[in-house]
């Protein structure tokens, strides 16, 4: 029982990590001037996909799909996240 909540818990420091670290690194480049090295810092990083993948039932149709992307600041962000949720647990 406790891996499984452990296991929730890793999970969940990396969405709630990724997702703000996205949203600052995207904040952060909306400020600095376009083509900066330090924006293409901010900005750039590695994308992954899944799907996307259709499923026709003849009723209705349903299209699954996933997109990460994870720059800098988003591993920052999980770093955040985690050491609030160690500190706070």
């Amino acid at each position: 029982m406790a891996i499984k909540r452990r296991i929730g818990l890793v999970a969940l420091v990396f969405f709630l990590g990724v997702v703000l670290g996205s949203v600052v690194g995207e904040v952060i480049g909306i400020l600095l001037p376009d083509g900066s090295v330090i924006q293409q810092l901010f900005v750039s990083g590695s994308e992954f996909h899944v799907g996307p993948i259709f499923c026709d039932l003849v009723v209705f149709t349903f299209t699954i799909g996933f997109s990460l992307k994870v720059n800098l600041i988003s591993v920052l962000g999980i770093i955040v996240v985690a050491f609030l949720l160690r500190l706070y647990s």
